[in-house]
């Protein structure tokens, strides 16, 4: 009943309101990374969510599209501007995902949405991952986000899934903001972002 019905309508609902709420910070922070980021507001991308079913998820651009002689682009940490590193420290990033919440593909409690490309890479046991509905934060994101190890954040994306309630989604949001404030684990060391999922070989 939580899972199918009460969490889907509340996310909707909070996210809704949130959105209004959030206006004039949404539209402060696309004016600026507009002006720094040569235009350039949004950053999309297709992942995949529940059932693995594919959406387009939305987020604020916080890094150039800067690349090397050969074309390829440079490595995140060089692309990343100031004011994208101020809007990732504080999660404004994520604040266009309450459009993906609005549409159902996304909730603000569940493992995040990876990679398309990681599918393949998944055993099945990690694949567990997509039988909830994919959030904005997540039991991996409190528990040290972009810091831990695949391995370690798959297991606490399945130990979600298997332990999904009111009362866990309720402590994983004063978690959550509790990480924002001290802004914890959004890089791992040494990087912007983290290194990419190669599977369980890799």
């Amino acid at each position: 009943m939580y899972r199918n019905f009460i969490k889907p309508f509340f996310d909707k609902l909070t996210a809704l309101i949130a959105l209004v709420v959030a206006s004039p910070i949404f539209i402060i922070v696309a004016i600026l990374l507009a002006a720094f980021q040569k235009g350039k507001v949004f950053f999309t991308q297709r992942r995949p969510g529940k059932n693995a079913k594919i959406f387009m998820l939305v987020k604020f651009k916080t890094m150039r599209d800067d690349k090397d002689e050969q074309g390829e682009l440079l490595p995140d940490a060089d692309r990343l501007t100031w004011i994208g590193k101020i809007v990732r420290k504080t999660s404004m990033d994520e604040i266009p995902q309450l459009l993906n919440i609005l549409k159902g593909d996304m909730s603000f409690i569940g493992p995040r949405p990876l990679l398309v490309e990681y599918l393949s890479l998944y055993n099945s046991e990690q694949a567990k991952r997509h039988q909830v509905t994919p959030g904005i934060t997540g039991w991996a994101q409190v528990n040290g986000r972009n810091t831990i190890s695949w391995s370690k954040k798959f297991e606490y994306d399945i130990w979600y899934v298997k332990n999904q309630s009111f009362w866990l989604d309720l402590k994983i949001i004063f978690l959550t903001i509790f990480k924002v404030f001290k802004a914890e684990g959004i890089s791992a060391e040494g990087a912007a972002t983290i290194e990419k999922f190669t599977g369980n070989n890799g």
